[in-house]
């Protein structure tokens, strides 16, 4: 087994004691057999296949100690990132990682990676990949590796409210990384409910990281002059939210009519995906079909990283991506968009009280919000002290090394041995997958699935469910006359506190 070298001693010893799993040691069953003392090096890969979880997965592995050997493989699936969004989600990685921009690994499929790590285990596997992705190579790892790595799971970006489906997928990795003490005690309540044992980490978000440290969050981007400037107002589209084709297309007429109001401004619609690539969620109105034709100049389609759009920006306006984070990180204002309202199916739930909530007047208007600092320590922006990820990951490997690493229980109970494996294989992969056992598992399951939506649908007619309780829109402008960031020249006003009035609405998600 190759490995690693650290630059400085590591108290693996004492880390043997501490409980790394939430308890979790009390059940399952042992890995595998002790196998002699434990080395020093630590060596680390990470899994990747969709834009988010890429960009994710690369940044978290590049926060790992500065000793510890990196290396990151791209998964083939129905959604596997492009060569290009490879390129803008590796932007900004160490030294260990940065060969990865200019040479984004090719998309080897499932079969040949998990053979790669059996023939060389490395302690620990980071596994950045879309839910049905990661159960699959979670459990294939568990079937197939007798001296297995330590499983290190995860969610990109924004994880609050809790998602069961999440959970789900990744209950037996032994390790799961969220981003905020809110989304920790959200997660732990929900897997307890669901009968899955806690094992949640706190990591600071890659992309919430202060930039104060560079030159261009502070003085903007060259432009082609090479004169560093700040000139637009960037919109941070999501690929499902909002999800129906007219609410897309007032978003894209609040963006037209605050161009025409500011023809300083390069207002950037930023999309992640050219046309005929994937995302992590499926788009069925992409933003460029939206615009209108006779559009202003100054409103732009513009894809690349989102830090390289941030280097120019006055401001930052979505309805929930986590670029609203990073924007925040970097002192640029920011604008999350509640004309639809506030709730699970917009992600946007986490932002009330931030400071942050707005709607189209205040976009159109040029202002926005700054982060309340009562709203950081539970929300994406705690001290890097209360970080846990890399001692746990650490006591995780020890574990290991000593023939002590539990195996973890699936949340999965179905039942079908061999041909159930296969479907949740096709299920997962797609056309990536070409087994015979596969396309028989689809031919028998197809139906059925069809057959249970079906029912589903049957019953949400008869007895629909209850209405999501919601939050309603809310704005910059506050009662009594304060209000946020006029980015056009306004000097900066405190937005008060208010109380959401609650109404009722659907949940499509």
């Amino acid at each position: 087994m190759s490995r690693g070298h650290v630059s400085g001693p590591v108290d693996e010893t004492r880390a043997l004691d501490v409980p790394t799993d939430g308890g979790a040691s009390s059940v399952g069953r042992e890995a595998r057999l002790p196998s002699g003392p434990s080395p020093r090096g630590r060596r680390v890969v990470a899994l990747v296949d969709t834009d988010s979880f890429a960009k994710w997965g690369a940044h978290l592995l590049a926060a790992a100690p500065a000793g510890w050997d990196l290396d990151l493989r791209t998964v083939a699936t129905p959604r596997s990132a492009s060569a290009k969004q490879l390129r803008s989600a590796f932007r900004g990685l160490d030294a260990r990682l940065e060969h990865l921009r200019t040479a984004p690994p090719t998309p080897k499929d499932v079969d040949a990676v998990v053979e790669e790590l059996r023939v060389d285990p490395p302690d620990a596997v980071l596994v950045s990949l879309i839910g049905p992705v990661a159960e699959l190579v979670i459990d294939e790892v568990h079937r197939r590796i007798p001296d297995r790595p330590v499983l290190v799971s995860g969610l990109p970006g924004i994880s609050f409210p809790a998602k069961w489906k999440g959970i789900f997928f990744r209950a037996r990795a032994d390790l799961f990384v969220l981003h905020s003490h809110r989304e920790v005690r959200a997660y732990e309540e929900m897997a307890i409910e669901g009968g899955v044992e806690p094992h949640f980490a706190l990591a600071t978000l890659p992309f919430a990281r202060s930039a104060s440290a560079t030159t261009s969050a502070s003085t903007g981007a060259p432009d082609a002059t090479g004169v560093n400037v700040r000139d637009a107002v960037v919109f941070a589209a999501q690929p499902s939210v909002p999800l129906e084709r007219v609410d897309r297309a007032l978003v894209v007429e609040w963006l037209v009519a605050t161009a025409r109001q500011h023809p300083e401004w390069r207002v950037v619609i930023k999309t992640r995906a050219a046309a005929g690539e994937h995302q992590t969620h499926r788009e069925e109105h992409p933003y460029p079909d939206l615009v209108p034709a006779d559009a202003p100049a100054n409103l732009v389609v513009e894809s690349g990283p989102m830090a390289e759009h941030l280097d120019r920006a006055v401001a930052l306006v979505t309805i929930s991506s986590t670029a609203v984070l990073e924007a925040a990180a970097r002192g640029v204002p920011a604008l999350t968009l509640t004309d639809f309202g506030i709730g699970r199916h917009l992600i946007n739930e986490v932002f009330v009280s931030s400071g942050l909530e707005g709607d189209s007047v205040d976009l159109v208007d040029g202002r926005f919000g700054t982060v309340r600092p009562s709203w950081m320590q539970d929300n994406y922006f705690h001290p890097a002290s209360d970080d846990d990820w890399q001692r746990r990951l650490t006591e995780l490997m020890v574990r290991r090394d000593a023939g002590k690493l539990v195996d973890r229980e699936p949340a999965r109970r179905s039942r079908g041995g061999v041909l159930r494996r296969a479907w949740e294989r096709k299920n997962a992969l797609g056309g990536a997958d070409r087994s015979a056992l596969g396309w028989l598992a689809l031919v028998i399951g197809a139906p059925i699935r069809t057959t249970k939506r079906l029912a589903r649908k049957a019953r949400a007619l008869i007895d629909p469910p209850e209405p999501v309780v919601v939050a309603a829109p809310t704005s910059q402008r506050a009662a009594g006359g304060t209000g946020g960031d006029r980015v056009a020249g306004a000097g900066s006003e405190g937005l008060g506190d208010r109380q959401q009035e609650l109404v009722a609405g659907g949940d499509p998600g």
